[in-house]
């Protein structure tokens, strides 16, 4: 059994690690610890800081003398990671990957090709979102394995239980990409785990028995988790079994790009209109850097509510700007009219997110959400949510919050965000302490790692979606109409990890010999549905189309082109990845169906 449970808090803005020597029959699970990562911070300079930025820098040849950019351990010379990649890049945007981990789950591209930084000039060189993900995993091993495994190949990240977060509203797709990040990256045993969960599982192992005293039977808890390139919402029931409290998720959102990077743009644009020449006037580099100088003057004017304004400063372009830069400024009432009355706006338990894309939102290539209201996104995610659970009412108002996200550590948004919610109650809505929002993510998935070794309280769920393989019709063809499809679930909601099924249905043909691909739905509020059911028509609000299933049929013993009578194999592994086969009934045959993550144009 390896020594250590290792949480991974793989995320838009920073990554973190926490870790906990494993239990056992004799000794109980250790204390949690949060590893102190060596990173670059300046040239020739290392420090230990508690998280590493999500930010990779690609220099230029000789840009930095040799050693500048030397690590405790020997790393590769054609990239940076971390706090002077997020700082020096700013300066210098061209080369600067940020988003990443917004890219891995854009489906519009093709995420295993090197098309970051998605703004560099044509001498710069590319890397994938998988491989700027790995970067950043590789960064935190090559720590652990400095800091802590030493010398003890045992002891090494490589052989530990590892546990490794992704938004809840991943897809199938987006969670199977995380894990091909951690296996170039080396590590052998990773567990994927939903940040909300991970968030809950932090406040649970913060409270310690005391938990039990601060919710009761029939409290419907919302993990309101927005980081810096995505919203999610997860609803979390406290009911009773046996005289005992358990906890189950019962709802998670549906995949929103929306989040810090979105807020960093929009104050990009507000700082933009009080200049001379506009956001129009600024070259892309500038653009990406006044977007990451907007980022730092937030953080600045967040932890220090007494500062009225914080500077703001870009590389200027040609002879005529004084000095080589472009200095202003962002100051509070600005970043409260953009933040909070932009994102977090009042509203009514019944309104809706708006439709089609606002201009502003689609700078850096990524399909951010047509709306910025937060709020709005809520109130839809709860109303969904209402028949899905059968409350009998038009909205599921939750009786608690626990905030995640690095957004939420100012005070101002956690508070319009209570506001609204006991708005819609119509009485206060208990705030649970989130703890630090920084390591919160890390510090869960490593008591994960503990539940799972029967050290805690589990959240029982299951997969947080259902899934769909399409079905074409027989209709007959009509012209410029496209053929209709019935959609069989392979996967139903709360599937648990480590179970596996054969999917009724009526045999299929399976054409072997030629390349394949099965069309490839999921739904975040279908829970009635069972593995087997087929569905003729649905509200295209319920379902939504991903990524398709491909397979490379080899023909083996059949005739190219002749199709293999098969039933489908669904199972949900113990690491939380989605496995799909086609096996033949008539022998022991099976082809198992990928994804195609490449761009669909």
């Amino acid at each position: 059994m390896a020594r250590y449970v290792v949480g991974l808090d793989l995320g838009t803005t920073n990554c973190a690690l926490a870790h906990a020597v494993q239990g056992t029959e004799k000794e109980p699970p250790g204390e949690i610890s949060v590893l102190d990562i060596p990173q670059i911070t300046a040239v020739g300079e290392v420090a230990d800081r508690a998280l590493l930025p999500s930010f990779l820098y690609l220099p230029a040849a000789g840009e930095f003398a040799a050693g500048a950019l030397d690590l405790p351990w020997k790393g590769p010379r054609d990239r940076v990671v971390g706090t002077f990649a997020r700082d020096h890049g700013a300066r210098v945007p061209g080369r600067l990957v940020s988003s990443a981990k917004s890219w891995l789950s854009h489906s519009g591209v093709d995420r295993g090709s090197a098309i970051l930084p998605w703004t560099a000039p044509q001498d710069v060189p590319r890397i994938s979102p998988v491989d700027a993900a790995s970067a950043y995993l590789e960064h935190l091993r090559d720590a652990w394995n400095t800091q802590i495994a030493g010398k003890t190949t045992a002891s090494r990240l490589e052989h530990q239980e590892v546990y490794l977060t992704v938004p809840a509203s991943f897809d199938a797709v987006a969670r199977e990409l995380t894990t091909v990040a951690a296996t170039q990256a080396g590590l052998k045993s990773v567990t994927l785990l939903e940040e909300p969960q991970a968030a809950f599982y932090a406040w649970l192992a913060a409270q310690g028995d005391g938990w039990r005293e601060k919710v009761k039977v029939g409290d419907l808890i919302l993990v309101c988790d927005v980081g810096g390139g995505t919203t999610d919402f997860t609803l979390i029931g406290v009911a009773d079994q046996g005289g005992d409290l358990t906890l189950e998720r019962l709802a998670v959102g549906e995949h929103i790009l929306l989040g810090g990077d979105n807020m960093d743009l929009a104050l990009a644009h507000a700082v933009a209109a009080t200049l001379p020449q506009g956001m129009e006037g600024l070259d892309a580099t500038q653009r990406v850097g006044l977007l990451h100088a907007c980022r730092a003057a937030k953080e600045t004017l967040f932890s220090d509510p007494k500062k009225a304004a914080a500077p703001v400063a870009l590389l200027g372009r040609g002879s005529r700007v004084i000095g080589g830069s472009i200095k202003t400024e962002l100051n509070r009432e600005t970043l409260n009219s953009v933040l909070i009355d932009g994102f977090l706006p009042v509203c009514e338990p019944s309104d809706l997110p708006a439709r089609g894309r606002r201009v502003g939102l689609t700078e850096l290539g990524l399909p951010f959400a047509a709306d910025a209201a937060i709020t709005r996104h809520l109130a839809r995610f709860l109303g969904r949510q209402a028949g899905s659970l059968h409350t009998g009412g038009s909205s599921v108002i939750p009786s608690a919050i626990l905030f995640n996200g690095g957004v939420f550590k100012a005070a101002e948004l956690r508070n319009r965000v209570v506001d609204v919610l006991s708005g819609w109650a119509g009485k206060p809505v208990t705030e649970l302490d989130p703890g630090d929002l920084d390591l919160a993510v890390a510090r869960g998935a490593a008591y994960y790692g503990q539940v799972r070794q029967g050290k805690g309280v589990r959240i029982r769920g299951g997969v947080g979606r259902s899934y769909y393989v399409g079905l074409e019709t027989r209709a007959p063809a009509v012209p410029g109409i496209p053929t209709p499809i019935k959609a069989l679930c392979v996967v139903p909601m709360g599937m648990e990890e480590g179970t596996e099924t054969v999917v009724p249905s009526s045999e299929l043909g399976l054409v072997v010999g030629e390349p394949a691909s099965f069309r490839f739905l999921g739904s975040t509020t279908r829970r009635d549905d069972t593995v087997g059911t087929l569905l003729e028509r649905w509200n295209p609000e319920e379902l939504s189309e991903l990524a398709p299933l491909e397979t490379a049929l080899e023909a083996s013993d059949s005739q190219p082109g002749e199709p293999v009578p098969v039933r489908l194999h669904s199972k949900v592994t113990e690491l939380g990845a989605l496995e799909l086969w086609c096996q033949s009934t008539q022998d022991d045959r099976r082809w198992k169906l990928e994804f195609n993550v490449r761009d669909p144009s």
